[in-house]
């Protein structure tokens, strides 16, 4: 195991230093852009008639879920500055920007029966700002905030969710789709129900492992698939635009050539990527999870398998219901299965279902989010996975980054590093066929990382939450993805220095002109 521990780090330490190493460059149509969303930026929590999300609702009552107690009320303020945001984005030469919509800010009750009139024109004149300096809008319909109203009332396990969200789909359609041509569902939502339903450190902190955790995921598969046919019947011939869904996963390697390690890893796949993907594409659940969770559910006195399976109708229902794949990814991870699993987790829980463990090589650059290390060659192989696993569809890197801490200041070299070579990684991907069309940086700006609030900037752009201005400043990996952007190439000796370098500085109201 040393010996493929110092074969990896090698292979990193090459990317890193790599010059142009195959000096292809970016398509003129590949999308080059950043992602945010919209309780991590806006603020705004109660402005112009906007209702409370669940976020809102659970941080203002328990402050100390979040490590250092802050919050989404202002966040970057993007709901006053978002013209700030669209000249940063211009600024870089972004052809693209994927942000999400606040389910409150437009549907103050959760519910359809009436629509809030400021929250529909303040994305309609982000939209508006976007198209009118050529940046294409890429628009996430869920990102996690949803209503507190509909969270008291069971939330992502309630089979009523899905008719709710339907709805509320439909309205943003509606109001924004002769515009808007790429839109995206729902959010990770592996990773929403582990935390808010598994879990429970998330909001509505529902723990509950055994049931909830697959429960939550079954009704996101369905409100998506409902949301895809409510725009395939009734918008898509008018607004020609493309729908699809985001799902996060890092990749796993197997942490030894035996059978058990091997086996745990498909484990992996099926219980990351094919619990979402598997039933778009193929229809149902993976085998492998399917016997996994109801071999364990018999083991411990359940009737019946813990997975609540899909009836044929919703197997077909759900079957097809992409035009394309977002692809949130971050790091990779080794899989084992061995004597050491028995007994790591809750009994009954998902993860106990699974039955693996997962370890990141300790020579990778650790970001200063948990288990996130930078290993661009995994970037590859999932890619190239994916082209092979799902027909290769048309996919889009919905988010990739790497955090530091504020510490790092505008020097954030680490970051860069991960930038350039997790980009070559997709240039090499895209070579061998993998159908990616466009890749969106996390973040934009630095954002309120949940429940890590600012300890952790992911973003290009610093933001000084201590000043009531929000001040935005590039930092070094702006200044690099600029010039990727403007290239069309990766150049490893391009070394700007944030602090030489002419700022952008912009002096903005909310309804006045943004001046460089």
């Amino acid at each position: 195991m040393a010996g493929k521990f110092t074969l990896l780090a090698v292979w990193t330490l090459a990317l890193v230093n790599a010059e142009c190493k195959h000096g292809s460059k970016f398509p003129s149509d590949f999308l080059l852009g950043a992602s945010t969303a919209a309780y991590q930026i806006e603020g705004g929590w109660n402005a112009d008639g906007k209702g409370q999300s669940m976020w809102d609702w659970y941080l203002h009552q328990q402050p100390d879920l979040v490590s250092d107690h802050t919050n989404g009320d202002v966040a970057a303020d993007s709901y006053h500055l978002y013209k700030q945001d669209v000249a940063l984005l211009k600024e870089m030469g972004a052809k693209s920007y994927r942000f999400s919509l606040s389910w409150t800010r437009i549907l103050p009750n959760g519910t359809a029966d009436y629509i809030n009139p400021y929250g529909i024109i303040y994305y309609n004149n982000l939209i508006n700002e976007l198209l009118a300096n050529d940046i294409v809008p890429f628009v996430t319909i869920y990102h996690w905030d949803l209503p507190i109203g509909f969270s008291n009332q069971g939330g992502w396990l309630t089979d009523e969710i899905v008719d709710k969200y339907a709805d509320y789909a439909r309205v943003v359609f509606a109001a924004f789709g002769d515009r808007v041509k790429h839109w995206i569902t729902v959010n990770e939502p592996n990773i929403h129900c582990t935390f808010a339903y598994g879990y429970g450190l998330q909001p509505p902190l529902v723990k509950s492992p055994a049931t909830g955790y697959y429960d939550c995921g079954r009704n996101l598969l369905l409100a998506h698939a409902k949301a895809y046919h409510i725009y395939n019947k009734e918008f898509r011939v008018l607004q020609r635009g493309k729908i699809g869904i985001t799902v996060d996963h890092d990749w796993p390697m197997a942490a030894s050539d035996s059978i058990d390690d091997i086996d745990a890893t498909e484990d992996y796949q099926a219980f990351h990527l094919g619990q979402y993907l598997d039933p778009i594409f193929r229809g149902d659940y993976p085998h492998r999870m399917v016997d996994r969770v109801a071999a364990a559910s018999l083991r411990q006195g359940y009737n019946s398998s813990r997975l609540r399976s899909f009836t044929e109708e919703q197997k077909d229902f759900i079957k097809g219901t992409t035009d394309f794949v977002g692809i949130n990814h971050y790091s990779s991870n080794y899989v084992y299965r061995n004597a050491s699993v028995v007994g790591m987790y809750e009994v009954p829980s998902f993860d106990d279902d699974a039955g693996y463990a997962t370890f990141t090589n300790p020579s990778w650059p650790e970001s200063a989010s948990p288990s996130m290390a930078a290993y661009a060659p995994g970037f590859y192989d999932l890619l190239l996975y994916i082209k092979e696993a799902y027909g290769n569809p048309e996919l889009y890197i919905t988010e990739n980054g790497f955090s530091e801490t504020l510490s790092e200041d505008l020097y954030d070299d680490l970051k860069v590093d991960y930038l350039r070579t997790y980009l070559d990684a997709l240039l090499d991907a895209k070579a061998a066929g993998s159908n990616v069309q466009g890749y969106f940086f996390w973040s934009l700006l630095d954002t309120f990382e949940w429940t890590f609030g600012y300890e952790i900037r992911f973003g290009l752009h610093q933001v000084d939450i201590d000043d009531p201005a929000r001040p935005r400043t590039p930092r070094k990996s702006a200044l690099v993805y600029k010039e990727i952007i403007r290239s069309g190439v990766i150049d490893y000796n391009y070394n700007p220095d944030p602090y030489l370098r002419t700022k952008v500085k912009i002096n903005c109201t909310y309804n006045n002109i943004c001046n460089k």
